[in-house]
């Protein structure tokens, strides 16, 4: 079974890192949830980072991550930033494929979960 990895911006600010963490032990209790392990990381503020989470998913017995760019809009960070950090990573971990999802603000979902939260 593949891992998933949550990739959030960080911040200074150490309760949004936080809520991210939970966010995390959050999508891990989902019933029926098909990944081995989930980990949330960050581009940037915060730990760990992005190649710190891969190197860890990897030394943990991941053969196949699933990226996950916890982001609403495709700024440089999602367009460049994380696929850079990626393919840095495959080219040093050739056995352990990655798989960049799009980033959050492209979901389908999102207008339906925001009317949801709103109503």
């Amino acid at each position: 079974m593949p891992s998933l990895l949550i990739i959030a911006h960080g911040s200074r600010r150490a309760a949004s890192n936080d809520e991210v963490r939970a966010l995390a032990d959050a999508v891990r209790a989902q019933p029926g949830q098909i990944y081995d392990q989930v980990e949330a990381v960050f581009l940037e503020l915060a730990e760990p980072g992005i190649p710190e989470g891969l190197s860890a998913l990897a030394a943990q017995g991941a053969t196949e991550i699933v990226a996950f760019p916890y982001f609403l809009a495709a700024g440089t960070h999602v367009a460049q930033d994380i696929p850079d950090a990626i393919a840095e990573f495959s080219a040093a971990h050739p056995g352990v494929k990655v798989r960049l999802t799009q980033h959050l603000g492209a979901s389908a979902m999102l207008p339906g979960a925001i009317l949801g939260m709103a109503g």
